[in-house]
């Protein structure tokens, strides 16, 4: 059963060239939304919070701050409407999942950008 659905995901399922991103990284990601006839694309721009799942079932977390709300959208690795996406920064984080971020605010909710 399990050969059958990767045979599926792999056959089936079309892959993107996404750049590599990870926890900690502040990314903008670029996806259409349809309103009515009209299609338009819309950005999100902020910090990865976690990767979860593999294959074409992979979704990840990005986390913004809208004002003094945090915002968080979940998005699907193999998403139709997902166009493009954008890595602005590399964070240097020491976890995989950074849920602790959702309780920083201010100078401490900061992120030191990884050298290369």
């Amino acid at each position: 059963m399990e050969s059958l659905v990767k045979f599926v995901q792999d056959e089936f399922v079309t892959r993107k060239d996404l750049p590599e991103f990870g926890a900690g990284d502040t990314i903008t990601v670029y996806y259409e939304i349809k309103e009515g006839s009209k299609t338009r694309t819309q950005f999100f721009r902020g910090t990865v919070i976690q990767r979860r799942g593999s294959g074409s079932s992979e979704t990840f977390t990005i986390r913004k701050m809208s004002g003094s709300i945090g915002v968080e959208r979940i998005f699907p690795i193999n998403l139709p409407a997902l166009q493009k996406i954008e890595v602005n920064k590399r964070g240097k984080v020491r976890r995989a999942r950074i849920y602790y971020f959702r309780g920083l605010t201010g100078k401490k909710a900061r992120i030191t950008e990884r050298r290369r």
